[in-house]
């Protein structure tokens, strides 16, 4: 098992004490002026990176209603426009000269007939998966919260359908184990079911906490450290997964705390 944190976690030099890998959060990393890429502030960013010893994955933007979200940065691939569609290829070339094997991607939103947003997300996600097979990058497409019934792939069944729909060796799955709580509605049964269905197609995990059910914010998605919900960790020893399992988290207490939990399965 590889342990990884988000970069909003905390600095960047405090995560490498911590983690093994970081997940570069494209929304928030100060990169954009707008919808302009400042290139120069990646090579810069390749230049620290450079200086640790860690891995790293891309979490590209995505669609968000959110307050404190860069609303230039939103993006639907349900909807893909020319400005979205690049903001998306541009996250793969990022993820490209930095060498991180994932890019993040969410799935689309349901805004008419579910079944043609779903085939339009299907249409953008297959141009960019090979456009990420030109740059030897894996997107990973994320399972989102049953709690805002306007996601796509909230199931375990309907993620699948859309990786093996576009067939690409570089789409698979980022399980967010978070994100699928809130679907099974904190039953732990229903959770490893939906874990083991999605099992063998499984290129990166998000890990945090929350309580299974929606709340005023973030449509229950807490994003608290493990332990501070009612997710059990254990199931993820089914899935015998050495990749990386990512600390979706909001603080350097929280990626510790998770430390703890995920490092603690290896004694049970």
């Amino acid at each position: 098992m590889i342990i990884g944190a988000s970069s909003f976690a905390g600095p960047l030099p405090e995560l490498a004490s911590e983690v093994e890998s970081i997940e570069l959060y494209i929304p928030k990393l100060e990169v954009y002026e707008g919808t302009k890429l400042i290139r120069s502030r990646i090579n810069r960013l390749k230049d620290i990176l450079s200086s640790y010893d860690l891995s790293t994955s891309i979490h590209a933007p995505y669609f968000s209603d959110a307050p404190n979200y860069p609303h230039e940065l939103i993006v639907d691939t349900a909807r893909l426009t020319d400005k979205t569609r690049r903001l998306l290829k541009e996250s793969i070339g990022i993820a490209g000269t930095l060498g991180s094997g994932i890019v993040v991607i969410h799935p689309g939103r349901i805004n008419g007939i579910r079944e043609r947003c779903f085939e339009k997300m299907i249409s953008g996600l297959s141009l960019l998966s090979k456009f990420a097979r030109d740059v030897n990058v894996t997107l990973g497409l994320e399972n989102k919260e049953g709690t805002d019934q306007n996601n796509l792939c909230i199931s375990a069944r309907e993620l699948i359908r859309a990786l093996e729909e576009i067939g690409s060796p570089n789409l698979r799955a980022t399980f967010d184990i978070g994100h699928a709580n809130l679907t099974c509605e904190g039953n732990q049964d229903k959770l490893r079911e939906f874990a083991k269905e999605l099992k063998n197609h499984i290129a990166h995990i998000h890990i945090h906490d929350n309580k299974g059910f929606m709340t005023e914010k973030f449509w229950g998605d807490l994003h608290g450290a493990p332990g501070t919900g009612v997710i059990d960790y254990s199931l993820l020893k089914d899935l015998r997964f050495k990749g990386v399992h990512n600390l979706e988290v909001f603080s350097l207490e929280d990626v510790r705390m998770g430390k703890q939990v995920l490092l603690g399965l290896d004694d049970e």
